[in-house]
């Protein structure tokens, strides 16, 4: 993978003194969508935070375009391009759809392009155009994530980051939900970076993935080689079907890559 539109290095981030993140290293080509697959406490999240500011790292770099902008401000790697849809979905609950994805669009000054972006999220989701002028937090649990989603677009971004973005979503929002991420992805040229625990979901959607446990990186390869390992079936994708999340140590250690 060549000049990757993201990359992180040798990442280290700590909580206090417990070291969340140990030695992360990823690529995100330009115009991909990359999923980070792992359990519960594997450091997904803090990968997360970590590359969009809001966590420092102790150690390590995060490249951006090949600019450094570890430990920058979030509204400063924000300005730069990356648009973070957290866990949880965090919209504004006081305030309407319409104002929620406005201030997504707080950097800009091209009134013109907001417009246009304002009518492409209300295309993808045709939902948040109905319920323009109700209070955010009056929204369904899927109607949230779209408007996440859609805050994080009118920023126009290029690089988009997703935690969990199916999480407590029906089976049929999730496939929703994931449809859109790849039209995003394919129509509007926004690469994606995904962590999700629906593995089956993820690696259907994405071009390449990265398993992450105890904060480190234990296996990386193209998703459609990911879908034939024994240990990522045996982990996650048996586990999906019934509602269980992969939440055990892999048996086998490896060098994976």
């Amino acid at each position: 993978m060549s000049d990757p539109l993201l990359e992180t290095r040798n990442l280290e981030t700590f909580y206090g003194p417990i070291m969340a993140i140990a030695g992360v290293s990823l690529k995100v080509a330009e115009g991909s969508i990359v999923t980070v697959l792992g359990a519960n406490g594997a450091g997904k999240t803090t990968l997360l935070k970590t590359i969009s500011g809001a966590i420092d790292c102790r150690k390590g770099q995060v490249l951006f375009g090949g600019e450094p902008i570890q430990n920058r401000d979030p509204d400063e790697v924000a300005r730069r391009g990356i648009g973070h849809v957290p866990e949880g979905r965090e919209v504004f609950p006081f305030l309407s759809v319409g104002e929620n994805l406005t201030l997504g669009a707080w950097g800009r000054s091209d009134r013109a392009g907001i417009a246009r972006d304002l009518e492409t999220v209300y295309g993808y989701f045709p939902d948040l155009r109905t319920k323009h002028r109700d209070m955010a937090g009056f929204l369904s649990g899927g109607q949230q994530q779209m408007l996440a989603i859609g805050r994080a677009f009118m920023g126009n971004p290029k690089l988009m980051i997703l935690d969990e973005p199916s999480l407590g979503l029906s089976p049929l929002l999730t496939r929703t939900i994931f449809a859109i991420i790849r039209r995003i992805n394919r129509e509007q040229g926004v690469t994606v970076l995904l962590v999700e625990q629906n593995a089956r979901a993820a690696l259907e959607v994405a071009d390449h993935g990265y398993v992450m446990e105890v904060g480190r990186v234990v296996m990386e390869a193209p998703c459609a080689v990911l879908m034939e390992s024994e240990d990522v079936k045996e982990f996650y994708l048996g586990k999906a079907e019934t509602g269980v999340r992969g939440d055990r140590r892999w048996k086998k250690r490896k060098t994976w890559r």
